[in-house]
């Protein structure tokens, strides 16, 4: 089955091919249509109502869902088999590789990605490997999952070791990514305990690998160190307004406090640091369940339930695109920018707004695919929940001077990717 391909336009209007900026010596872009054919796949693609049909598994269709996409890249896709009448699905280690480029030594790095099996951080393996580097993810699979990285295991650039980072943890490196810590609010309350522990013995840990390889350290922290802000956008230099005995503190004052021990190790030791402010980011493999509005919205939507917004809807937020936000970490890394650095998109939605233009994307799709719709959903308003900001904004002053580096995704380009994922992940039975 063909499909036309899908265009996906930037802010200026302009068609986005590739991803990824080349700069401070280091070129991240990669095709988006090669990043998408690993991130908009299936497990599967042969779906199998009886055995005997499955004959020459390379030449079956893809998924119809993934198959606008993935345009050509059906190659580099797994070929398990699945059987929708047991509900049962046989996995095969038979897949190929994605290309990747092939780097002369002195340019290939050795790169460490902490909670690499995450949202954020299997979208930085994805990059860094199809660039040609030697990717090691450690997770504990607390929030992670195997399946966002594991078109990556059995390559030779790529280790995949489950490991928590409150222990101690040696490997030889040149660059550490420190992402490893829950980040939604249903997951850092889960345990707060152990959310602060991570946020503090797990960069402690990091930081002193960083020390004794020197390895460049960048601590992905988070606009939540600004707290409720009163000051409107939040520059790199305002302090913050933390409530730190709230049911949300265990995050922002961990955070707050990773990046005190970050800068420690930079005065003390002279640790090569980094530190990236990140604002509210979404994209294909957020987990559907874990509270965030984005992916709240989506599935809602899909699903034909009605939509909660919380509060009157007018409490503000900016979102990014998953890739805008890998450029800036990669650019951060390679820049000689020590000073923390906001990365985030400064369009601003109100939650009401935010609901409406999920909606109508959904919708767009919905008709796209010729699915019918029982009803319309409806948009449903709940009490507000404690400590929630109302406004939170980034600067992104400094980023542009320092970086180079700005958002290129429309918010509405980048909810049609994450509602055909999700919509992809539904037919194939994952949510």
């Amino acid at each position: 089955m063909s499909h036309s391909p899908i265009t996906t336009l930037d802010k200026n209007g302009e068609e986005i091919t590739t991803v990824g900026l080349d700069r401070f010596g280091f070129d991240s872009r990669v095709p988006i249509d090669v990043l998408r054919s690993l991130y908009l796949r299936s497990h599967y693609v042969v779906s199998a109502n009886d055995i005997n049909d499955v004959k020459d598994l390379d030449s079956e269709n893809a998924e119809t869902q993934h198959a606008k996409f993935l345009q050509g890249h059906a190659a580099y896709q797994s070929k398990s088999i699945f059987h929708p009448d047991t509900q049962s699905i046989s996995y095969t280690t038979l897949s190929r590789f994605p290309p990747v480029k092939l780097l002369p030594h002195n340019l290939r790095k050795r790169i460490l990605v902490t909670g690499g099996a995450g949202f954020v951080g299997s979208h930085l393996v994805d990059r860094l490997m199809l660039l040609g580097h030697e990717v090691t993810v450690i997770d504990n699979f607390f929030t992670g999952s195997k399946t966002t990285v594991c078109h990556w295991i059995g390559h030779p650039n790529f280790e995949m070791v489950r490991h928590d980072v409150v222990e101690p943890f040696m490997i030889e490196c040149d660059q550490i990514y420190h992402l490893a810590c829950p980040a939604s609010p249903p997951h850092y309350q889960f345990n707060a305990v152990k959310t602060i522990k991570t946020s503090f013995m797990g960069t402690l840990n990091m930081l002193g690998l960083a020390k004794r390889t020197k390895a460049r350290f960048l601590i992905s922290s988070t606009s939540e160190v600004y707290g409720d802000p009163e000051v409107h956008p939040q520059t790199e230099e305002y302090w913050g307004h933390v409530n730190p005995i709230g049911p949300r503190a265990c995050y922002d004052e961990g955070k707050r406090v990773a990046e005190t021990l970050t800068y420690g190790f930079q005065r003390q030791d002279g640790v090569d640091v980094r530190v990236a402010r990140i604002f509210n980011t979404y994209g294909p493999r957020m987990n559907p369940y874990d509270g965030r509005v984005v992916s709240n919205f989506i599935v809602q939507a899909l699903k034909g339930e009605d939509m909660t917004v919380y509060g009157d809807g007018k409490q503000t937020r900016s979102f990014q695109y998953v890739h805008d936000l890998t450029d800036g970490l990669i650019a951060l890394m390679n820049s000689d920018e020590t000073r923390p650095v906001n990365i985030g998109n400064g369009d601003e939605f109100t939650i009401g707004e935010f609901a409406e233009l999920v909606r109508e994307v959904v919708e767009r799709v919905q008709d796209q695919d010729g699915d019918v719709r029982t009803r319309r959903v409806e948009i449903v308003h709940h009490a507000m929940p404690t400590d929630d900001p109302q406004k939170r904004r980034p600067d992104t002053t400094r980023a542009k001077e320092s970086l180079d580096w700005q958002p290129k995704w429309t918010v509405r380009m980048g909810l049609e990717e994450m509602v055909r994922y999700y919509k992809a992940k539904m037919a194939e039975g994952s949510i």
